[in-house]
C-alpha cells in the first residue's frame, strides 16, 4: 500500500520561503517521475514543477521559473520543493504526485498521468 505523507506548508509574507517535502512509502521509489501541483479556491490545479526519476530533469513553467526548486531524494524517499520570493499569487494548496516512469529522462506534465497524491498541504502568503 504506497502511502504519501506531506509537510511544510504555512503562513508567510511576500518574498519569503517555504520548503514542501512528501515521503513516500509502499512503492520503488527510484522507479517514479513526480511532479508539484498546485490548486487555489475557484481555480482548476495547475502543474508547478516536475522531476523524472533520477532526478536529473526538471522543468518549470514560467510563472515559477527562478523562484521554485524541485528536487528528488532517492537516498531517503523524499520529493521536496524550495519556494523562495512567494508572492500573494501562490497561495493555494500545493500537492505532490508520482507517476511509474519507463525511462529516465521522462516527466509527465499532466494530472491525469500521475497514480499516487499526496494529501495537499496549504500555503498562504500575505501581502
Amino acid at each position: 500500500q504506497v502511502q504519501v505523507e506531506e509537510s511544510g506548508g504555512g503562513l508567510v509574507h511576500t518574498g519569503e520561503s517555504l520548503r514542501l517535502a512528501c515521503t513516500f512509502s509502499g512503492l520503488t521509489f527510484d522507479d517514479y517521475a513526480m511532479g508539484w501541483f498546485r490548486q487555489a479556491p475557484g481555480k482548476e490545479r495547475e502543474a508547478v514543477s516536475y522531476i523524472d526519476r533520477v532526478g536529473t530533469i526538471r522543468r518549470y513553467p514560467e510563472f515559477v521559473k527562478g523562484r521554485f526548486t524541485i528536487a528528488k531524494h532517492n537516498a531517503n524517499n523524499t520529493l521536496s520543493l524550495q519556494m523562495d520570493s512567494l508572492k500573494p499569487e501562490d497561495t493555494a494548496m500545493y500537492y505532490c504526485a508520482a507517476v511509474r516512469a519507463n525511462n529516465n529522462g521522462q516527466y509527465f506534465t499532466s494530472s491525469r498521468d500521475y497514480t499516487f497524491w499526496g494529501q495537499g498541504t496549504q500555503v498562504t502568503v500575505s501581502s
